[in-house]
């Protein structure tokens, strides 16, 4: 069982970053890979990020690639998604989540446990 808070949204400017933080309860949050999606107004919740519980294994949607970064720190129950150069595409509420073991899935229903989600908004 695992609780899942996300942090770190708000308004930036495009070609601005931001960093996204999402604390983990638990005592087993190292033997999860964690996951960050997206969903904008009227569209799916898409994948963004995934990390194996190691951290040995990152994935990245082809959107995102070269602009984002997901990294976690076991010791701290975190996981962060650092954005750069975003653009007003990548406004959406984010989501943290985590699969119970496994490798990194890019389908929202491989995941187990949801955080409440973070609003991000790029203006133009």
């Amino acid at each position: 069982q695992v609780q899942l808070v996300e942090s770190g949204g708000g308004l930036v400017q495009a070609g601005g970053s931001l960093r996204l933080s999402c604390a983990a309860s638990g005592r087993t949050f190292s033997g999860y890979t964690m996951g960050w999606f997206r969903q904008a107004p009227g569209k799916e919740r898409e994948f963004v990020a995934g990390i194996s519980g190691s951290s040995s294994r990152t994935y990245y949607a082809d959107s995102v690639k070269g602009r984002f970064t997901i990294s976690r720190d076991n010791a701290k129950n975190t996981v962060y998604l650092q954005m750069n150069s975003l653009k007003p595409e990548d406004t959406a509420v984010y989501f943290c989540s985590a699969r119970a073991g496994g490798v990194i899935s890019t389908s929202v229903t491989s995941y187990d446990y949801w955080g409440q989600g973070t609003q991000v908004t790029v203006s133009s």
